[in-house]
């Protein structure tokens, strides 16, 4: 991995390294240095680009494995800490899709994999091919449940590191949020109980108010932002003798008192408008958001912006117990496989052919950045197809009312989730999206000089 490094700009300009499902991510104290010719040519390398305030390179799968080699050659003695300048020129987009991108990459193995067990156990329900009330299904939720449950505790962690505070305080805040006297009251609330509490106050001044912060993303990571500040400014105003015992005292106080009267509130509000926004687009029409979400998925996921719908996919099960997203991000996905299976037929060697059979293939395990930076992007025609079949392929299943009861990868392997009686309709969509997406690209992508010289490099993918 020293390659990467030196062509980042060596291991002194990195402020700091991370990764989601196929990206590197690298916050550089001087982009200038990187050598991105170098980046682009080295084996196994998809694609580079720097993107809101950051140089990523697409590896596909294996994109952990190259994460954990380049930190082991990282000296954490000599690592900067950050730099001041750089972030400073960094707009609130960028801070956000950092920070996005960066939670959630490494814990969506968890929520996929729970969200998979959750959509097959809702279809195995809506199939009535077992009770509700069974305990064999009660184990399955709890199995289920569990992560999405106490998702605030996976996030401060994976916050924490991302905001390089101390990961045990941000999972102590989590804990606050998240404790049964909050969320009881919270229950009680919503039940309507008599004489349920609205809010606790702290000191009879300060008020606390009664929210359920189970399965919450944007109050715990916005928690954990504070505290990263908060343990910065404790500890620089705390006397050395007493730092082992006050510092994480008084940091743990302010920071979830903070949390709980501030930051709580806001984000759990600030959640619900953002899945309002979004609802209320379907409210307009089902169809015309369809559209919109298909046609604009290709082009975030190239962006990195993908993944500021994942917490409102989030907040939709939460609030609704189901989400219409998710299914749209499927039909992007295989939009994205259909058309770089057609690439494959106009490409001539052997070798050519086996790196754009790979693309296609990852796209529909759900790994698409190999087919849009290895393929697609090379094609322009090619990129059209597949934004015009995701469009009609998600406002078709929108027609429908298609919608996912878990989190779960947008993947072929993904289909049983949706037994039920959406069932037929995500086949169709399936069906559609592959095939309109095959017959489009086949059709306007002409074989020519042009389209050769456009195949990617064969050395990219091994």
């Amino acid at each position: 991995m020293q390659s990467v490094i030196k062509g980042v700009g060596g291991a002194e300009n990195i402020n700091k390294v991370w990764h989601c499902m196929t990206r590197l991510r690298f916050d550089l104290a001087d982009e200038n240095k990187v050598a991105w010719d170098e980046i682009k040519n080295l084996p196994g390398v998809l694609g580079a680009q720097s993107q809101s305030g950051q140089v990523q390179i697409i590896v596909g799968p294996k994109v952990n494995t190259w994460y954990e080699a380049i930190v082991s050659q990282l000296d954490p003695a000599s690592k900067p800490t950050g730099n001041v300048s750089t972030n400073a020129r960094k707009s609130l987009i960028s801070m956000f899709m950092d920070t996005v991108s960066g939670v959630f990459g490494p814990i969506v193995p968890a929520i996929a994999g729970a969200g998979m067990i959750k959509g097959l156990l809702a279809g195995l329900i809506a199939l009535k091919v077992i009770s509700a009330k069974s305990e064999t299904v009660m184990i399955i939720d709890l199995i289920a449940s569990g992560v999405f449950y106490f998702l605030p505790f996976f996030l401060a962690v994976s916050a924490a590191r991302i905001f390089k505070t101390n990961e045990y305080l941000a999972a102590a805040v989590a804990a606050c949020l998240m404790y049964p006297t909050l969320i009881d009251a919270a229950k009680a609330l919503a039940s309507h109980t008599a004489g349920a509490p609205t809010a606790l106050y702290f000191m009879d001044i300060l008020p606390v108010s009664v929210f359920n912060y189970s399965a919450s993303v944007i109050p715990v990571i916005f928690s954990v932002l504070a505290l990263s500040y908060i343990h910065r400014w404790v500890d620089k105003i705390m006397p050395d003798v007493l730092k082992t015992v006050f510092t994480p005292t008084l940091t743990l106080f302010i920071a979830a008192l903070v949390s709980l009267t501030v930051i709580g509130p806001a984000g759990i509000y600030l959640g619900k408008l953002l899945a309002l926004g979004i609802q209320g687009l379907f409210e307009v029409s089902s169809v015309f958001a369809g559209f919109i979400v298909g046609a604009i998925r290709p082009v975030a996921i190239l962006t990195g912006m993908h993944h500021a719908m994942t917490p409102i996919a989030l907040q939709n099960f939460t609030d609704q117990g189901w989400d219409m997203l998710m299914p749209m991000m499927f039909m992007a996905n295989m939009a994205i496989a259909g058309s770089t299976f057609a690439i494959y037929f106009h490409v001539k060697t052997r070798e050519q052919k086996s790196v754009v059979l790979s693309a296609a293939i990852s796209g529909l395990l759900g790994i698409t950045e190999p087919a849009l930076f290895g393929v697609l992007t090379r094609y322009k025609k090619a990129f059209i197809a597949t934004t015009i079949s995701s469009s009609v392929a998600s406002a078709f299943i929108a027609f429908f009312g298609v919608r996912l009861y878990g989190y779960i990868l947008s993947s072929i392997f993904s289909l049983p989730a949706y037994i039920g009686p959406y069932f037929i309709y995500i086949v169709m969509g399936v069906v559609l999206s592959l095939g309109l997406s095959f017959t489009l690209t086949y059709l306007m992508v002409v074989k020519n000089k042009d389209t050769e010289k456009s195949v990617p490099l064969v050395n990219q993918v091994r």
